[in-house]
């Protein structure tokens, strides 16, 4: 008999460490496999109604899921425009900034004369909406106005083009108070900018934003300080008629400030 000697190695923590990873991965294909298969259209009225309330019971990942699908399936249905507005409002809802911008701008392009088209213009300015510093710059205490607002910039544009074509749209209150808070924001910024020219002797860029700031945001809270900048900058210029100018209006439409 021939007596064979051996060692039995139990694995190591990295062998096992890896084992576990692997296995959670097949769990997780798994179940994505699973979610797909749910996702197969049979009955398209069936999965329309069972996506709204996903969206309704705030499973937005999952009603969104299934508007694509439908979407997918069916391009060119009677439900097609009303999909697009549904997956706007997922989207936004979801936090997926991107996509529900370009659902929006999607539909608008698609449909330019729909009687919906407040609606897109709504959901893609509150997609850019900044109603509060996030969570960093509270956290670190950063002044949120010198940062260029790009996105501020973009959801004033989309609220003012609702509120401009659509005064009657039961959308535009809500977008005119958001655009108080965006319109003070850019200002601030404006000013922030004006003033950075002005410490550092660029009088001329300096007193060009100031002024923009005065005429693009006209009744922002940063008016007065705009004027303030233009009124240093026409002195040092040696302009002093108009630094007299802008002084009277300073004094005249805001006292406390003069």
């Amino acid at each position: 008999m021939i007596m064979t000697n051996f060692t039995l190695r139990l694995p190591s923590r990295a062998l096992l460490r890896t084992a576990i990873i692997l296995a959670t991965f097949g769990l997780f294909a798994a179940c994505a496999n699973n979610e797909e298969q749910e996702t197969v259209i049979n009955d398209v009225t069936e999965a329309y109604e069972s996506a709204k309330k996903s969206v309704s019971r705030g499973n937005y990942r999952r009603g969104i899921q299934i508007y694509e699908a439908i979407q997918a399936r069916y391009p060119f249905s009677d439900l097609s425009r009303q999909l697009q507005l549904d997956l706007m409002f997922a989207y936004y809802k979801a936090g997926m900034k991107e996509q529900a911008v370009e659902a929006a701008d999607t539909f608008m392009r698609e449909n330019p004369i729909h009687e919906r088209v407040d609606y897109a213009l709504y959901i893609k300015g509150l997609a850019y909406f900044e109603d509060e510093a996030g969570f960093l710059e509270k956290r670190f205490k950063r002044d949120v106005t010198q940062r260029p607002p790009k996105e501020v910039a973009e959801a004033y544009s989309s609220l003012r083009r609702l509120v401009e074509r659509y005064p009657a749209s039961i959308y535009s209150p809500d977008a005119e108070q958001r655009m108080v808070f965006l319109r003070n924001r850019l200002s601030e910024y404006e000013n922030h900018v004006a003033d950075y020219y002005l410490r550092r002797g660029a009088y001329i860029a300096s007193l060009n934003r100031a002024k923009s700031a005065l005429e693009d945001y006209n009744g922002a809270e940063g008016n007065a300080d705009s004027l303030k900048i233009m009124e240093q900058a026409y002195e040092k210029l040696g302009m002093h008629d108009l630094a007299a100018d802008a002084r009277r209006v300073l004094e005249l439409n805001f006292p406390e400030e003069s």
